[in-house]
């Protein structure tokens, strides 16, 4: 007859039984934060033994973990036992509320705030708060201005991975996501779902002052500073603030003078293209077949309520 699981081993700090002395031991280190094992080569302390002997074959090259399936090879255990997943299909953590399975522990927490709304991790700066750690760490490099992922063809460089990821494709016109019903081509899955809309007419994003619709999440978000009255986006020179940032370059272009758009005509330059467009029509030039030059890519004629994707200011 089995007796049972006894602890008679209790931390006197958070209360938490053990059944061995020794992981008792353990377990205190979490509070006193006392690491006794440190690494002779690059000096890096750790709580436990075992943890250690894992992070010596960081230098020492060792991987006894090896997968049958491919020639993936690992240094500890736990991340040989995640990799074997993704060869089995294994998700053995279950969401009660939808039924959603997930490989490894923290994505089915993070997923079950989709569904609670918790966003425990929040700025110090400006209060804004995150569901997930990542997407915390991204905001925060917006304050910082930290931008560590660059771009080896032309040193751009980017807040996050993702949007490091999309313009590499740029740079090798990769276009992986294709429209089924115009086979339009984009370089990533989000702006293939944006462009969708287009065919379907579907506005998920909806204003709970006015009912108003809106394709894009960043449309709605501009939309409701004409509510609220917010004007983020604040001219360096003078001062004045917009609701958009595309107003506001356009602004800043009464400043600089700046006039982006030529006419391959007659050399007359404007601000703004709809002008180039006007002025045209006095050459007789079929503005379908033509080349616009501009000295500047960026669109900065396009009205707010006109524009089908969200700015990013880099």
């Amino acid at each position: 007859m089995e007796m049972g699981k006894i602890k008679p081993f209790s931390c006197e700090v958070c209360g938490k039984d053990f059944s061995e002395k020794r992981a008792l031991k353990k377990h205190v280190r979490t509070h006193t934060g006392e690491k006794p094992y440190a690494c002779e080569v690059c000096g890096s302390a750790f709580a436990l033994s075992s943890t250690l002997k894992v992070h010596v074959r960081r230098h020492t090259g060792e991987k006894p973990y090896s997968c049958d399936v491919c020639p993936s090879m690992f240094t500890d255990n736990a991340t040989f036992k995640r990799h074997m997943q993704k060869h089995t299909g294994e998700k053995p953590f279950t969401c009660d509320t939808c039924g959603s399975s997930f490989s490894r522990k923290y994505l089915l927490t993070r997923h079950i705030r989709t569904h609670t709304g918790e966003k425990p991790f929040r700025c110090e700066v400006c209060g804004a708060a995150f569901a997930d750690k990542s997407h915390l760490t991204v905001h925060e490099r917006k304050h910082t201005g930290e931008k560590p992922f660059e771009c080896l063809i032309c040193q751009a460089s980017f807040h996050d991975p993702t949007s490091f990821k999309k313009h590499v494709k740029r740079h090798q016109g990769i276009k992986p996501y294709s429209c089924e019903v115009c086979d339009s081509e984009y370089y990533d899955q989000y702006t293939l779902r944006t462009h969708m809309r287009t065919h379907t007419g579907e506005k998920p994003f909806s204003c709970e002052v006015c009912s108003s619709a809106f394709t894009l999440k960043c449309s709605l978000q501009r939309h409701m500073r004409l509510h609220t009255g917010e004007r983020p986006y604040v001219c360096g020179m003078c001062g004045s603030s917009f609701i958009d940032p595309s107003n506001l370059r356009r602004h800043v272009q009464t400043h600089t003078g700046e006039k982006p758009y030529s006419c391959e005509v007659c050399g007359s330059t404007f601000a703004y293209k709809v002008n180039l467009t006007n002025h045209r029509q006095k050459h007789n030039v079929d503005e379908s077949s033509s080349d616009v030059t501009s000295r500047n890519s960026t669109k900065l004629d396009t009205p707010p309520d006109k524009v089908n994707s969200c700015p990013k200011i880099q």
